[in-house]
């Protein structure tokens, strides 16, 4: 428990045997909940977890967005939730600069900005960098958000999180919660993180037919966003980075 609020982590996880136990041990200890949802793996990456001190959870439905629901449905008694992923890409370390912002009061939602803050060489492919800025520019234009990147290592305040009535259950989780948040007056703000080359190879980023997936599941959020509500202007409780 931090502060008096109940923290839990959600970390999604396919074939990740060889990076969620480090993960895992560079949770802070003042973390109540940790949670692996087993997205299908055929390794040993739900024993391990179990063996690293984790929860662990099975979806069978493969999907980004179905693994992080599950882990929510289970999660229904804290505070604060937190994702990030399991392939030790991200820096389970660095998660009070997202937590401490809505402790504080001064926002709803963090995202943890591999833009930002200095990623591994290597680390963010080509085909990453084009459709994070894609994403970021289009949301920039259609709802006045200026968001830097769509990095799954965030922290956001459960309550706030109930409202935005998640729905994907794929490669457009990240974007959907951002549209959301905006469009619903969440105050959001961005942290740097670092980002470093992940253990094992990606299911998304590094394959063409993961790229070219992800790339259209996120235009197709964005673009029913537009079609279901009218964006504000002005003030959307967004707070730029600092």
């Amino acid at each position: 428990m931090r502060l008096g609020r109940r923290i839990g982590v959600i970390t999604p996880a396919l074939n990740e045997e060889d990076a969620i136990a480090r993960v895992i041990a560079d949770i802070p200890a003042w973390v109540d909940h940790i949670v692996v949802v087993d997205n299908g793996s055929v390794d040993d990456t739900a024993d391990n977890a179990a063996e690293a001190g984790a929860t662990v959870l099975t979806e069978h439905e493969r999907g980004y967005g179905a693994a992080c629901l599950r882990g929510m449905k289970h999660l229904d008694d804290v505070d604060i939730l937190v994702f990030v992923d399991g392939d030790y890409s991200d820096d389970p370390s660095q998660m009070a600069e997202l937590v401490d912002p809505i402790l504080s009061g001064h926002a709803d939602l963090v995202i943890g900005s591999r833009v930002l803050g200095n990623p591994e060489k290597g680390a963010l492919l080509p085909q990453q960098i084009a459709g994070n800025w894609l994403a970021c520019y289009l949301m920039r234009r259609l709802f006045n958000a200026r968001y830097t990147d769509l990095g799954p290592f965030r922290a956001i305040r459960a309550s706030s999180l109930s409202k935005l009535d998640m729905q994907d259950r794929n490669f457009g989780w990240t974007v959907e919660m951002q549209v959301k948040a905006v469009l619903r007056g969440l105050s959001v703000t961005e942290v740097p993180v670092s980002y470093r080359r992940r253990i094992g190879r990606s299911k998304i980023s590094g394959t063409i037919t993961g790229s070219m997936k992800a790339g259209y599941t996120i235009l197709r959020v964005i673009a029913g966003s537009v079609l279901a509500t009218v964006p504000r202007h002005g003030d959307v409780g967004f707070q730029p980075p600092k």
